[in-house]
């Protein structure tokens, strides 16, 4: 059975502002490639290859690959183990149990501030996951929720 828990949907805004910055990148590398074609009277089809960079770029970041991604990150905590589902073509699935857990944290960047949404960071002694863009009050009591459980754990062992 897969963890039923979705992550926020201002997730896939967010996302995609990234995707539209990064894709700016991608457009002033194409536009100094046109330039340069035109200044030293390179062959044309790079101009077209070019505009089909920046197609196929802002389609594929900005519009597709948020999408998939929101629709399969999935997580769930439980008591005793927590488990994260990610991927876009390969599905990756991720059970940490409560006994490796050494700390857990949010975090926020510029982007997710403005959302009002966090991550949560769950370190383990090998590595550490993430549960990207939780709102904030969900992180905050998924971040004390995991804490405590760990904690007890601990205790038991």
């Amino acid at each position: 059975m897969e963890p039923q828990k979705r992550i926020a949907t201002d997730a896939l805004k967010v996302w995609r502002i990234s995707g539209i910055i990064e894709s700016l990148l991608i457009l002033v590398i194409s536009i100094a490639g046109i330039t340069l074609t035109y200044i030293f009277d390179f062959p044309r089809w790079i101009i077209i290859l070019c505009v089909c960079v920046i197609i196929v770029f802002v389609f594929l970041f900005v519009f597709l690959l948020p999408t998939l991604r929101w629709k399969r990150w999935r997580y769930e905590v439980r008591e005793d183990e927590i488990e994260i589902q990610s991927g876009i073509w390969i599905i990756k699935r991720t059970l940490i149990p409560m006994v490796r857990v050494q700390h857990v944290e949010t975090k926020q960047g510029p982007l997710l501030r403005r959302y009002e949404l966090a991550t949560v960071e769950i370190s383990t002694a090998a590595t550490s996951h993430e549960i990207p863009a939780l709102e904030i009050k969900e992180a905050d009591d998924l971040r004390f929720y995991i804490s405590r459980m760990a904690s007890v754990e601990e205790e038991d062992v």
